[in-house]
Formats: C-alpha cells, structure tokens, sequence
C-alpha cells in the first residue's frame, strides 16, 4: 500500500510532534523534511556552499549531532530560500513519499510542492506568540540563554522568509485541513489528526 500524508505549518505549531504521533499510530514511516534543511544548514555553518552541501546530503546525516540548536534553524531557513538547495532535495522527499506501508512526511512545502497528490494534507497552525512560548520553553529547558522577547522576534521573522520566498513559499494548500493548535493540548491535537486521516483510510486501526 501507498498513502501520503503532507502535514505542513510553521515552527513550533506542533506539526512534528503530531507527524510522529500519525505515523505511531498508522504505522507509517516519518521523515521530519526540514532536518534536510538543518543539515545543509548545518555544513554550510561550517563553510560547506549550501547548493552543494545539498546535493551531496546523505541519509545518515540527519542521525548526526544536534540539529534542533536555534543557530542551525536559523541557518535552516536560510538556505530553505535558495531555490537550487530545495531542488537538490525534492527526489530525496519525493522518493520516501512514495515508499511501500505509508509515509508521513513533515516540512513546509509538502502539500504544494513535494507531495501536490497525496492522499491527505493537513496545515497545522498557531499563533505566532502560542508558538513563541512553545519554543521558549524548550530551549530554556535545554539551558539555552534567550529571552521570550527574542524567541517570538526569531519567531516572526522566520514565518515571513518561509512565507515570501519566491522558491515554494509556505502557504496551505487548497485541499489541506486547517488543524490550529493554538488552543488545543497535543493529545487532543493528534486526536484530530488521526481522526482526519482515518476518514480516509478505512483500514485505519
């Protein structure tokens, strides 16, 4: 069997933690697309040209190190905006969709772009200062030094670089299902997700 599930939105909204949740549940493969990003920005940190830190990206980098530092989703973003960095990574995505027993696949991109045909897409959404405080607390778990202030400024500035870049800029697509979060706990939030998925999956355990 061949399903896809396109579950895109911007940082913090959840969308990671309710992809793996889906793909636990279904029993389906999940690959988290924007540690593609974090890791060409990753190399290009440490002066790798990210085109073709791109091109030569390995599956077996994105089990390397840290990827979730604030400095590598900073340079994620960036090197997001370069049209032939995300060419370089479209077969890769496209080739897990497409995988036998069900993908789940998580990013930014993947209901417009990547996956314009599959079978389900969800956009799951929160406000910028829901969002904001969800990392905050995250990176002050990990004994980061930043303040609410910077984190939700971070915050907006990436939604506007994902959302005006020119190369397959971050938007809904015109048959995804809006799931907000900005008010909803993540129980209940992959709740809906599974809900959503299983009305077209009737396999759906």
């Amino acid at each position: 069997m061949r399903f896809t599930v396109a579950i895109d939105g911007p940082a913090a909204a959840g969308k990671g933690t309710i992809s793996k949740g889906v793909a636990a549940h279904f029993g389906f493969a999940h690959l988290d697309t924007g540690l593609l990003y974090r890791a060409v920005g990753r190399r290009m940190l440490g002066g790798t040209d990210p085109v073709t830190a791109a091109q030569e990206l390995s599956a077996d980098e994105l089990e390397q190190g840290d990827l979730r530092t604030a400095e590598i989703a900073q340079a994620a973003s960036k090197v997001a905006v370069i049209p032939e960095v995300r060419s370089a990574l479209v077969d890769f995505q496209r080739a897990f969709a497409r995988r036998a027993g069900g993908a789940v696949l998580d990013g930014r991109d993947i209901g417009t772009v990547i996956c314009p045909t599959a079978e389900i897409k969800l956009f799951v959404t929160a406000s910028a200062e829901v969002r904001a405080q969800r990392r905050y607390l995250e990176l002050n778990a990990k004994g980061s030094d930043v303040t609410r202030e910077q984190v939700l400024a971070d915050v907006r500035e990436r939604d506007a670089r994902d959302a005006d870049r020119s190369t397959a800029p971050m938007k809904p697509a015109e048959d995804a299902v809006m799931l907000d979060t900005t008010d909803l706990n993540i129980q209940t939030a992959l709740a809906k997700a599974v809900a959503v998925i299983g009305e077209k999956l009737p396999t759906a355990r």
